[in-house]
């Protein structure tokens, strides 16, 4: 596990934004853990956060001129890499989009650094991919080219519902349909790796049922 996976799952933890327990997620799956990029409600949450998105696309290699934040989670998020970035002697454009475009003032869809080059986008979580692929929408339609999508948490699950469960996950439905790569800062094989490592020996109990939850519904 690189050290910055560690951090992301250490930050994750001490700020609530990854739990365990019982919770019931919008497919109507009962998951034994629940991530909510939401609990990272501070500065300094959001500082820590976006060094760990920095440091995994330095990891990925990607060569990429800006990010691109879809709306709304994906705002801060995009804006926290982008401050990572610079604060690491990178300085990206930043841009990112409205649910509604607006009327007066500067008006339209889009907010930021004009879309231009190669970009990433920036999220929590792919589900279905709805926000991602209108993302990717959007970015070619202003003549720039999306080369990736970067999330913090990768579930590997199968998408579907029960009885009708695919054998491929969102994410990798989300890159054949779109041609794009999805990098995440971790994943949950990273998470079991982590609850197996005995860094925090209270979130041991945890394991077996996430083990048995991907069994049912991993990739």
């Amino acid at each position: 596990m690189s050290p910055h996976q560690r951090q992301f799952l250490e930050l994750a933890l001490a700020r609530e934004a990854l739990r365990f327990g019982a919770f019931t997620l919008k497919s109507g799956r009962v998951s034994p853990y629940f991530f909510n990029a939401g609990r990272f409600d501070s500065g300094a949450a959001m500082a820590g956060l976006g060094a760990c998105y920095a440091a995994a696309l330095a990891e990925s290699g990607l060569a990429f001129d800006m990010v691109f934040g879809p709306a709304y989670k994906g705002i801060p998020l995009a804006t926290a890499t982008a401050v990572a970035l610079a604060g690491a002697g990178r300085d990206v454009p930043l841009a990112f989009n409205r649910k509604e475009a607006k009327a007066h003032g500067e008006g339209g869809l889009l907010v930021g650094a004009p879309l231009a080059g190669r970009v990433v986008i920036i999220d929590d979580v792919i589900t279905d991919g709805a926000s991602k692929r209108e993302s990717v929408d959007i970015i070619r339609a202003a003549g720039a080219q999306p080369v990736a999508v970067l999330i913090a948490l990768d579930r590997m699950e199968r998408s579907g519902t029960e009885g009708n469960l695919s054998i491929n996950s969102a994410v990798e439905e989300f890159t054949r349909d779109q041609g794009l790569p999805v990098h995440s800062i971790a994943s949950l094989s990273d998470l079991l790796q982590y609850l197996d490592s005995g860094a925090d020996p209270a979130l041991s109990m945890h394991r077996s049922a996430v083990v048995a939850y991907r069994q049912r519904y991993g990739v």
